[in-house]
């Protein structure tokens, strides 16, 4: 199957790693590619090295990407998780691979629809593949079986709370 989360609410990466570990409970393998994160030590990274069969690499920056003019190293390194995720789904190494923030990197201009729907058309019967993140083209909404959208009603940080740690990364 593929699984879609998305929408502008808080949870769909946390849905996604819940999937993991519940694959990972039943002797699966994972693989977690995340797109746009990099060199932050977020918490799931930390959580993972505890919880067996489950892999998370990382193709960004700790920088945050511009919109408008993406920097041509953050085009690069989606690129490469773009092109490690075709090995890894191809490869049938895994069982499930999650695409963390795919949609956002398509948004941005990092990585072409036209890409992703392709390799949604290649992915084996036998690997789940997972896509979140925000501005889901519909382009993927077509390739899915199952989407999940994150609708925010209220957030904290409209009070000025900021991102906490254990909770926000």
């Amino acid at each position: 199957m593929i699984q879609i989360y998305t929408g502008n609410g808080k949870g769909k990466t946390t849905a996604a790693l819940g999937l993991a570990m519940r694959a990972a409970g039943h002797g699966m393998k994972v693989i977690v590619i995340q797109f746009m994160k990099g060199k932050i030590n977020y918490g799931e990274l930390q959580a993972v090295k505890m919880i067996s069969g489950i892999t998370i690499e990382q193709y960004g920056r700790a920088d945050f990407v511009d919109h408008d003019n993406p920097d041509p190293e953050d085009i690069r390194l989606a690129q490469e998780g773009l092109k490690r995720a075709e090995e890894t789904i191809i490869s049938k190494d895994y069982d499930l691979v999650i695409l963390d923030e795919i949609n956002v990197a398509v948004d941005f201009g990092l990585i072409r629809v036209a890409d992703v729907v392709t390799l949604c058309n290649k992915k084996p019967e036998e690997v789940e593949l997972v896509l979140t993140g925000r501005y889901m083209p519909e382009e993927l909404a077509e390739c899915a079986d199952l989407i999940t959208e994150c609708r925010e009603l209220k957030h904290y940080f409209q009070k000025g709370v900021r991102a906490r740690k254990g909770f926000d990364y």
